[in-house]
């Protein structure tokens, strides 16, 4: 199953400051069955158990940065001696699904109902495979921008979307960069999207493009929630009869109040 996921992420399309790829645990072990999620923390590997699957399948990393002692004194610790423990492998396919044809902004393009253009799907490190961290779709028909991202927040289930002021054309470009992607948004630009989407972005990025794109920022969890809908797509392809679920624990830290 491994395989299968890498092949259609390769890890070399991982940025150099990830962790992509086993996270704990052996891959030589049957699959009884595997649990798809975007964060890995103690409350899924409990639903792991419960759901009697030995294979967790995250978007992020469990370990993202080094571990230098294993005492439970967090989360990440427990989580780690839950897994072994239970005996429970743990994959995460991160920036390598984020750049992947295919991947997590072809999802997000997807349930907006827009369609990627191919033209755009360009790696910087010339990986065939590889499609860069954003990728440019356009939508079936132009939309106003207070109906764009209207349907955004309904399709992405968002409390409140983060906008600049509303474009005062109609939007049919629309570039997306899941997660925090204001790295991408001068990309965008350049590209004549008329609309950017992503996950999360600083404060003063915000400033000076009144008129010249629509920014909808709608939540890191919130882009990136139906990763793993391209997990269970890969595995029931590449690995059928495997037993698949997607997470019903909501992992996002972050409270609408």
């Amino acid at each position: 199953m491994l395989n299968a996921l890498e092949r259609f992420a390769p890890l070399p399309l991982q940025e150099s400051w990830d962790n992509a790829g086993l996270q704990v645990g052996l891959t030589e072990t049957e699959v009884s069955g595997a649990l798809l999620c975007l964060d890995v923390n103690e409350r899924i590997v409990d639903e792991a158990i419960a759901k009697g699957c030995n294979l967790i399948v995250s978007h992020h990393p469990l370990l993202f940065r080094s571990l230098k002692q294993i005492s439970g004194e967090n989360d990440v610790q427990r989580s780690v001696m839950k897994v072994i423990k239970n005996d429970i492998c743990v994959v995460s396919m991160h920036t390598n699904m984020d750049n992947a044809v295919g991947g997590v902004n072809f999802k997000i393009a997807e349930k907006m109902g827009a369609n990627v253009c191919r033209q755009t799907l360009v790696s910087p490190s010339g990986d065939e495979r590889g499609a860069g961290p954003m990728v440019v779709a356009e939508l079936p028909e132009p939309m106003a921008a207070r109906d764009f991202v209207q349907m955004v927040k309904e399709r992405f289930g968002v409390a409140c979307a983060m906008c600049n002021e509303l474009l005062e054309r109609p939007i049919r470009k629309v570039a997306i960069c899941g997660g925090a992607g204001d790295f991408m948004l001068p990309d965008a630009v350049a590209k004549g999207a008329d609309a950017f989407v992503t996950g999360e972005m600083h404060y003063h990025v915000f400033f000076g493009y009144e008129q010249q794109i629509q920014i909808c920022v709608i939540g890191h969890y919130q882009s990136e929630q139906y990763t793993s809908e391209v997990f269970r797509e890969i595995i029931n392809k590449e690995c059928p009869g495997v037993p698949t679920f997607i997470a019903e624990t909501n992992t996002n830290p972050i409270r609408y109040i």
